[in-house]
């Protein structure tokens, strides 16, 4: 039995609560959503991680302007605290380059970084997955006990029965899901809530198409004062996503 699983319980057991990011897509806003709820959650005087998973495309660095920040070494590995966030990402290991790994280095590769992060005591812990529901969500899956899922989806019909294979995955396997929130919504009904209605899953709410959103990525002020971090924030709210 592999050493580093014991390792990566004691890393968690003080992590009230641990929610991945995902809906099997790319392209569809995960990692605006898992940077956006980490801030927020921080904002609200949470303790708060956010875990990068995306070893081929991590962006949540990106997003929150995160940047000359390295981890410390200490009995393994200490997350760097920015903007009241915990954050790890592949990136401080790889130099910002793509990782490309297949396979066992996958699993290999998110045992690793389980079992060397030092994340303390946290609130939350926000994991930012990667597209498809293949190795790394299994991986999650199986060495993340507590796992719960936030799947996003946009209005088209491609991302939505993506979300659908992967919530059917989720419930087979047992894993709890927190509800689906619709992003990029551009017009007045919301085609996400008819597809979920009699699939038993919340839909917690949809998030309009936000033009300004791209020029706000990398400043965390800005981003604070979206309307895509606004409509979310009023989502959290309304909803018993947080309590």
């Amino acid at each position: 039995m592999d050493p580093r699983l014991n390792i990566i319980n004691k890393r968690l057991e003080n992590i009230k609560r641990v929610i991945a990011v995902s809906g099997g897509k790319g392209g569809i806003g995960k990692s605006q959503t898992a940077a956006a709820l980490a801030q927020y959650l921080s904002m609200q005087n949470y303790r708060v991680g956010l875990l990068d998973l995306d070893f081929c495309g991590p962006s949540s660095h990106l997003i929150l302007g995160i940047d000359d920040v390295f981890p410390e070494e200490d009995m393994g590995i200490l997350p760097p605290l920015v903007g009241g966030i915990h954050f790890m990402s592949i990136t401080f290991f790889s130099g910002g380059q793509p990782a490309p790994l297949r396979g066992g280095e996958i699993s290999n590769a998110i045992i690793e970084i389980l079992a060397i992060t030092r994340w303390g005591p946290l609130d939350f812990l926000i994991i930012d997955m990667p597209p498809g529901t293949g190795d790394p969500t299994l991986d999650v899956i199986r060495l993340m006990e507590r796992v719960e899922f936030l799947l996003v989806t946009t209005p088209s019909r491609v991302a939505q029965e993506v979300m659908k294979k992967e919530l059917s995955v989720l419930r087979e396997l047992h894993i709890p899901v927190i509800g689906v929130l619709e992003n990029m919504k551009i017009k007045n009904n919301s085609p996400t809530e008819e597809v979920l209605a009699g699939l038993q899953v919340p839909f917690l709410g949809s998030i309009d198409f936000d033009e300004d959103l791209e020029d706000a990525l990398g400043n965390t002020d800005k981003l604070l004062a979206t309307g895509f971090v606004k409509q979310l924030g009023q989502i959290l709210a309304h909803s018993q996503m947080i309590s």
